[in-house]
């Protein structure tokens, strides 16, 4: 499946996923066969308002300058969860519906889950990747300030704890929440982030040449300084290394664990294949075999581009086709 699929592209090769435009078409035709009558005009600010952040055009921000958390990150992350809710609310009893008002709210919460790591103009970091251990509080803010202007005021509360479920700054089951289908929602986000990206076509080179830095930046990986404790990734392929287990513990502990295996309603979206799960075998697979390998460069042979604010933006000068 994946040796077809288009770098840039969604699991299905089908939704340009670097590109705000193909994702909001995306994401709004989902929301419509959720409930024709649905106000999405929040989802249609949201998506103006995301393009505005990332390419530095919103006052006061510089845009987004994270090669690993990009533009495309986010925007497979929200076309992620449209579908996991969809399919959610399709396969259970009228009851246990989430409701197209939290698909609402749950695709702006995933288009902005990352927006912590955007540098306010007068942050002192020289790279968003700075903010990678309270990036998930500093966009509870940006939710709280900007989401009465989307019309989503009432719950921008909510949203700026929701937005917690993707991260790790807050033990989950501390998290309160009004009702448990707002929980669900959580569960939702947190499995939407989680696996579109482990499920990206490159995974692993991202983690390789986007990632590694941006932990750098961070101290969570890189050489030890003199008289410090090491780093547990001291390079890239030491962090590459990890790609197996740290998925597993992420299944065990998260996706089957804290969420529910909320995972599994993706399955009723594709036909019976969560086709978000058969991408992140595959790359686990690869993993395998580059970390086997004699010289790791000849599996991992994918070249990424990373949508940050200069790519985003000439992007957007193109005719969509």
């Amino acid at each position: 499946m994946t040796a077809a699929r288009r770098n840039d592209f969604d699991v299905t090769d089908t939704v340009c996923v670097a590109d705000p435009r193909a994702v909001e078409a995306a994401v709004l035709a989902i929301l419509r066969g959720m409930d024709p009558s649905a106000n999405l005009a929040p989802v249609k600010a949201g998506f103006r308002l995301f393009t505005q952040l990332f390419t530095g055009r919103l006052p006061g921000y510089v845009g987004c300058d994270t090669p690993y958390h990009d533009a495309r990150h986010s925007l497979d992350g929200a076309l992620a969860f449209a579908r996991l809710i969809s399919a959610h609310d399709g396969a259970v009893a009228p009851g246990q519906r989430l409701g197209v008002d939290r698909a609402v709210l749950g695709v702006v919460i995933a288009l902005f889950h990352d927006a912590g790591y955007v540098r306010h103009m007068s942050d002192t970091a020289d790279n968003g990747a700075v903010y990678t251990l309270t990036h998930v509080t500093r966009g509870a803010a940006f939710l709280r300030e900007h989401l009465p202007l989307l019309g989503l005021g009432p719950q921008a509360e909510l949203a700026a704890k929701l937005i917690h479920f993707t991260g790790f700054e807050i033990p989950l089951d501390t998290l309160e929440v009004p009702t448990e289908a707002d929980r669900v929602l959580g569960h939702m986000l947190g499995t939407a982030d989680l696996m579109s990206q482990t499920a990206d076509r490159c995974y692993l080179e991202k983690c390789r040449d986007f990632l590694f830095p941006e932990f750098v930046a961070c101290g969570l990986a890189g050489p030890a300084a003199p008289g410090s404790t090491a780093c547990d990734h001291p390079d890239a392929m030491a962090l590459l290394a990890t790609t197996e287990p740290f998925n597993e513990t992420m299944r065990r502990t998260r996706l089957d664990g804290e969420f529910g295996s909320v995972h599994r309603y993706f399955a009723d979206g594709f036909g019976g294949r969560n086709r978000y799960r058969e991408a992140i075998d595959d790359n686990l697979a690869r993993a395998e075999l580059a970390l086997k390998a004699e010289d790791p460069c000849t599996v991992l042979t994918r070249r990424p581009k990373a949508f940050t604010r200069e790519p985003l933006k000439q992007l957007l000068r193109q005719t969509v086709s």
